[in-house]
């Protein structure tokens, strides 16, 4: 069974700006590759209208991001696995889940150095 608590482990609003120090922080806007431009999964969202009201959604791109990286070909019983981790009350997951399988199959087709520019 994949560790898929690493990805939400670390909560946000719970963590104070001086445990932080000196660490690298990527944020949602730093998953597109060029201001004029969205990442592979963020197009995957947009595509298939996997976010709605928006609350959820940075959080999700985030872990998804991380886990796309470490997991290239995914089943769908584990992206919702990782999911189970985060409150989305607009979109039912499905949306979420088809966004992600898509974006890892794109990202599967590309070569590696491709794919960590796009995730």
């Amino acid at each position: 069974m994949y560790d898929f608590r690493r990805w939400h482990a670390d909560k946000g609003c719970l963590t104070l700006a001086v445990q932080i120090d000196g660490c690298d922080i990527r944020t949602v806007e730093g998953l597109a590759p060029a201001s004029d431009r969205l990442s592979v999964l963020q197009v995957a969202f947009r595509r298939n209208h996997a976010l709605q009201c928006g609350f959820c959604t940075a959080g999700i791109l985030m872990s998804l991001d991380a886990f796309l990286r470490d997991v290239p070909n995914p089943k769908e019983d584990q992206i919702r696995d990782l999911l189970s981790g985060h409150l989305c009350r607009c979109t039912g997951y499905t949306p979420i889940v088809r966004a992600a399988i898509e974006a890892a199959a794109e990202l599967a087709s590309t070569d590696s150095a491709e794919r960590d520019r796009h995730v």
